[in-house]
Formats: C-alpha cells, structure tokens, sequence
C-alpha cells in the first residue's frame, strides 16, 4: 500500500459547495499525528488550494479524543532536535496558517500536545462541552519549541500558557471558552449545523480580502524579532533538555505505558 493511500484513510477529504472537510480518522491510535496523518493533512489542505473559499477540520464525530497530539514513536531520539523545522507537525502548522482561506477547527472529544497547537493555528475554533485541551511536553521532558511557543503567545494570557505548560492539566470545555482559546461553545447536537452555517457565511464574503486579511494577521502575529544571541541562547537550553536523560525516561514511561520518574538530569 502507498503511503499516498494509507494518508488519505487516515484522513478524509470532501467537497461541499465551497467548502473543504478534513477528517481525521485513525481511532486506533487516536489521531496521533504521525508522519501519515500528517502528510494526509497537508494533502488535503493542498488539494483544496483554489476550489474552496473556507475548510473544516475535524474527527470523526463522537470520539473521546480528537487527537492524542504528536506520535510519540515517532520523535527524534539521537540527541536532535525533536521539534525541528522540518518535522512533519510542523509543516502541518504552517500549511494550515499559511492556507489562503478560513481553517476552522471543529472539535469534539480532547485534545492533547502538538494537537493543541494544531488548533490553535487555525483562524476559527468551535467546540462542543466535550472538548478539553492540554499541552503536554512536561510529561516527557520534551523542551517546547520556540515558534509554537509563540503561537500560544499569540493568543492567551501568559500566566495561562505558564500554568497549562507546567502542569499539562486539561483545560475544560467552559473554561477554554473563558479564556478565548475557542471562538464559539455549543452542544454536540448543533455544533454541526453552526460550524458548516460559519464556513458558509464566510463563502459568501470576498475571499480575496479576505485571504489578504488572513495573511497580514499572520506575519503581524508571527513578527516576534529575536536577536541573534537570544535565539541561540534559546537553542542552547532546549538541546540541553532534549540530550538529556530526563527525555529517553519521559519517552520510555510513554511507551511502557508508566509514570516517568524524572531527576532533573
């Protein structure tokens, strides 16, 4: 089977009028965002580009967890950056803030680490009372990156970013509406008819303003200069923490499925 195929089942594209759907569905592993499921996303976004003046991105209705966040089998551990440029989420990020129209996260279920920030790069979220939201590079000593640092910068209070980052506790449903990280709270049993009724409306609107609209936000958002000595000073501590034992121990409690016990080391 070629991988082309296994990223389309693992995520699903469809044509409604104008707008694109993108479906996450790999229940097994609770849409961990592999290299595959990644790589179907972005094909996904790609095949849209020129047909669809709004898209939605969702799982499959009524899971528990809309996405179990980064696929920890898959993470860098040679003592490289786990989170670097090229990494598969990342590309992801950036195709979904760099899509020339409205992504809209749909969410129903939880929603867990790089997920989160896989959320918070699209330009809409809806969600129903059975979302939460947490971000989780504590729990396996995983130094955060700085570009989605910034991204959560960019839209929360940064004594919440501290405290979400310190204790990866989720955050619930009301509680993410409270604090701005979702646009609109509604039942499970309209939150499908509202987020196709918002992609809609947006369809009726100018999609070159508002393409030009979605672009300016996102370099505004996205210009944080750092000077040259700050970045590397950065650089500097995270490799500190993924070369570190701390990391092989969060990686290996994850996979053998046990509590880590970290030594600071």
């Amino acid at each position: 089977m070629s991988s082309a195929t296994v990223s389309q089942e693992l995520v699903h594209s469809e044509l409604r009028g104008e707008v694109g759907i993108l479906t996450l569905d790999n229940y097994a592993k609770r849409n961990a965002l592999s290299r595959e499921l990644l790589s179907g996303l972005v094909d996904g976004l790609q095949g849209f580009s020129g047909k669809v003046r709004a898209v939605i991105l969702r799982a499959e209705p009524d899971v528990k967890v809309w996405s179990a966040g980064h696929d920890v089998t898959e993470l860098a551990r040679d003592k490289s950056d786990p989170l670097a440029y090229g990494d598969p989420l990342e590309v992801a990020l950036r195709a979904i803030r760099n899509f020339p129209a409205p992504v809209i996260a749909m969410v129903q279920g939880s929603v867990w680490g790089g997920a989160f920030d896989l959320v918070m790069s699209c330009d809409v979220v809806i969600a129903d009372e059975t979302a939460s939201f947490a971000i989780t590079p504590a729990n396996l000593g995983l130094p955060y990156n700085t570009a989605g640092l910034l991204h959560f910068i960019g839209r929360l209070p940064l004594n919440l970013i501290k405290e979400m980052f310190f204790t990866a506790a989720p955050i619930k449903a009301q509680d993410s509406a409270r604090w701005g990280i979702v646009n609109h709270l509604v039942s499970s049993a309209d939150i499908d008819n509202l987020t196709f009724a918002r992609a809609q409306e947006i369809c009726t609107k100018a999609p070159l303003a508002i393409a030009v609209v979605k672009e300016q936000l996102t370099v505004l958002s996205d210009y944080e200069p750092i000077a040259a000595q700050i970045s590397e000073h950065i650089e500097d501590l995270r490799r500190k923490v993924y070369d570190s034992e701390d990391f092989q121990e969060g990686i290996n409690a994850f996979l053998q499925k046990r509590r880590p016990s970290f030594q600071g080391k």
